[in-house]
């Protein structure tokens, strides 16, 4: 017997009986993470798809993996998956071996495709019936009670019996996210869930992601980094099979403590001149940013440019401060940078 059930707080508690035919996975412990690699290798004849990865994904966190096309991204969710096996190196999923625990692992997980397919005359509620024949077996009563669960968890409660031809982008990409949902799994792996969507469509996924913080763990891959910054814990990006970073968003983005941006109104020369009589300010840059002149100061005394930096310009004739701050970076900066000092 199996209890399925939401955490503690949540309006629907089911409980069903899992399929005798499906592999019992033992439970993971608070302590280990849902994805850990070591050297994950795969090569193609003479092609290096994927080279050395190490990578540690936590309990409940959104993890997001990035790199350009190529870069190996789809060959380790595979691996991860158990539809492929390493050339060198190991995966483990709650603690279990990719390949020598494949089918224990896949009970727990739940995937979606880029672009998940569907029976077009079917419903959506129909849909994740027909999916749910292959996890449970029980009252059908309770069965229901998780469709309708799942239904409003990814907010299609009022679209639940309308037949999938014609549902749009983002709700055909939230009913496949309900369906790969539907079992409950300990792990979301979702393969670019917001691509091709409008903005809209995107708005909406990347909400349902964040409901399910709660219930799963997940890792997506992506391009769109906006969405990246949105909603992910943490980022792991490749680039030629090789990962170039992995790390809490948060550091990743993290301010420079030696760089600050100004932005003023009125004479830029003398705001420019009152910096460099500063013996700490190394360098100054200037842009133009909506119209008024942006200036990128390094320094090598962190202290005394806190103290005394913006006062400097402050006090100078003819100049009015608009913005100022530590350089802060986003992450289509830092990708792009990392994408080229690996290609260097």
């Amino acid at each position: 017997m199996v209890d399925l059930h939401r955490p503690r707080g949540s309006a629907v508690q089911t409980k069903v009986v899992q399929n005798q035919s499906q592999p019992v996975a033992p439970a993971a412990t608070v302590a280990e993470s849902v994805i850990h690699t070591v050297g994950l290798t795969k090569t193609y004849g003479s092609v290096n798809a994927l080279q050395g990865i190490d990578l540690t994904v936590p309990h409940n966190s959104i993890v997001g993996f990035l790199g350009p096309n190529g870069s190996g991204k789809t060959t380790a969710i595979k691996l991860l998956l158990g539809l492929s096996r390493p050339t060198a190196g190991k995966a483990t999923l709650f603690g279990m071996d990719s390949v020598q625990d494949s089918l224990a692992i896949r009970s727990r997980v739940g995937y979606l495709a880029q672009d998940p397919r569907f029976y077009t005359h079917l419903t959506a509620r129909e849909t994740l019936a027909f999916t749910a024949r292959f996890f449970y077996r029980g009252p059908a009563e309770a069965i229901r009670a998780r469709i309708d669960e799942t239904l409003e968890l990814v907010g299609l409660e009022d679209k639940a019996d309308r037949p999938t031809k014609g549902f749009s982008g983002g709700e055909r990409q939230r009913l496949g996210i309900a369906q790969a949902q539907i079992n409950h799994p300990d792990l979301l792996i979702l393969d670019e869930p917001a691509a091709a969507l409008d903005p809209v469509g995107r708005r909406d996924v990347l909400d349902v992601m964040e409901r399910l913080r709660a219930y799963t763990t997940i890792f997506y891959s992506t391009h769109i980094l906006d969405d990246v910054e949105r909603v992910s814990d943490y980022v792991a990006i490749l680039d030629h099979g090789r990962m170039v970073a992995s790390s809490a968003t948060a550091d990743l983005l993290d301010g420079d403590s030696t760089t600050y941006e100004l932005t003023i109104r009125g004479d830029e020369q003398a705001a420019v001149r009152a910096l460099r009589s500063h013996p700490w300010v190394s360098d100054i840059t200037t842009a133009s940013q909506n119209g008024s002149p942006a200036l990128t100061i390094t320094v090598t005394d962190e202290q005394a440019a806190e103290s005394e930096l913006l006062r400097s310009v402050i006090a100078t004739d003819d100049v009015v401060v608009t913005a100022f701050g530590r350089r802060h970076f986003n992450l289509e900066d830092v990708f792009l940078q990392l994408v080229k000092e690996h290609g260097e």
